[in-house]
């Protein structure tokens, strides 16, 4: 059985940082894309950064090119987002995603498993 647990969110003002983890198991880990999207009140869920289980490709959306990281460990199933400068426009429920093939993608369809999410609210 796959699950995926996040942690790590919180309330932050603008300009600040946090570090969101994602706990995995039931699933090869470094034979998957583990994504991260994020999900605003009123809005449709959106791909935020993926990362590649074999060489660590990562991809990004444009609006956080920069100020967010993808990062995995394969040893210990993790995966997780450094968020930095945060701006209010970050506020969202914050999704880790498993997609068990080594094909990119970001619609969020593309996704066999999901976690619970985390809140993260930035603050002006």
């Amino acid at each position: 059985q796959v699950q995926l647990v996040e942690s790590g969110g919180g309330l932050v003002q603008a300009g600040g940082s946090l570090r969101l983890s994602c706990a995995t198991s039931g699933h090869t880990f470094s034979r998957s894309i583990m994504g991260w999207f994020r999900q605003a009140p009123g809005k449709d869920r959106e791909f935020v950064a993926a990362i590649r289980g074999n060489d660590r490709i990562t991809y990004y959306t444009d609006s956080v090119k920069g100020r967010f990281t993808i990062s995995r460990d394969n040893a210990e199933n993790m995966v997780y987002l450094q968020m930095n400068s945060l701006k209010p426009e970050d506020t969202a429920v914050y999704y880790c995603a498993a997609r068990l093939t080594l094909l990119p993608g970001t619609r969020p369809d593309l996704y066999d498993y999901w976690g619970q999410g985390t809140q993260v609210t930035v603050s002006s």
